[in-house]
């Protein structure tokens, strides 16, 4: 109930064996602080099982997972961005907050590292520990030192596969705050980036905004035609309809004196 470290070195552990050990890390009573796995034979399948039971974990500080030769690139850029989600700031904001300490590496090296996926590790879970039990302050410092600093943002988006702008998801009216903040946390040079990249964002944002004014203004036209031929027509149709009515009338009353005629003659008759 209270196990807080577990030692699997050295078991043959595979994917299913991550199914298993992913019971002990989903959940918000999970007590698990420490977790051994070196020298498995975990794959990107195992990673991927397990880095999806850490999203919402809030015990594990530390997941060792040397030597194991199966995992590539791509189980490694899953470690990332369990720690560092680039695709939104909203994904940022709920990475994982927790792990403070990644090993992949040891003095044996290890054949298919990526150097570039390790150093951006590294300063995730160096965050991490930086805001201990404070997930909050952490993840507002990675949105700054990633979603708004160009540069690494750029390298966690070729790496993560993410091509869009990070001003394409902020209000314009919120602008003005987050280039302060930018300018405080980043640096001018930064602040500079983030305006040719925010202006560019913002005329665009203005022109679909006239776009969206103009086909407003188009139809709201087409509904005073329509509303004004439905008005004739109406018109119209009543007088047809009062036409139809003056016509039954006479009728009617063609009718009445005929009777009264014949009924005349008939006295005189």
């Amino acid at each position: 109930k209270h196990l807080t470290h577990l030692y699997f070195s050295k078991n043959s552990i595979n994917a299913d064996g991550c199914r298993g050990l992913a019971k002990l890390l989903q959940g918000g009573d999970s007590t698990l602080n420490f977790l051994n796995l070196d020298d498995n034979k975990i794959d990107d399948e195992g990673v991927e099982i397990l880095a999806d039971a850490l999203k919402h974990n809030r015990s594990l500080t530390t997941l060792t997972l040397r030597r194991n030769n199966d995992i590539s690139r791509q189980g490694q850029i899953m470690l990332l961005k369990l720690i560092s989600d680039i695709s939104s700031i909203k994904a940022t904001l709920q990475s994982n907050h927790t792990l403070k300490c990644i090993h992949l590496v040891n003095s044996d090296g290890f054949i298919e590292i990526d150097e570039v996926i390790m150093k951006e590790i590294e300063m995730a879970t160096l965050i991490n520990a930086s805001y201990k039990n404070n997930p909050e302050g952490a993840s507002r410092r990675k949105v700054i030192q990633t979603q708004l600093h160009s540069e690494t943002r750029a390298a966690l988006c070729h790496l993560q596969d993410v091509n869009h702008s990070v001003y394409s998801e902020i209000d314009p009216l919120h602008l003005p705050e987050v280039l302060a903040l930018i300018d405080r946390h980043n640096g001018h040079e930064e602040l500079y980036v983030a305006l040719s990249s925010s202006i560019m964002t913002l005329f665009s944002t203005v022109n679909r905004k006239k776009c969206i004014q103009q086909q407003m203004e188009y139809h709201a036209a087409k509904v005073d035609e329509h509303r004004a031929q439905l008005e004739e027509l109406g018109t119209e149709l009543e007088a047809i309809e009062a036409a139809e009515g003056n016509a039954d009338n006479d009728e009617v009353e063609h009718r009445s004196n005929k009777r009264r005629r014949k009924w005349w003659w008939g006295l005189w008759g």
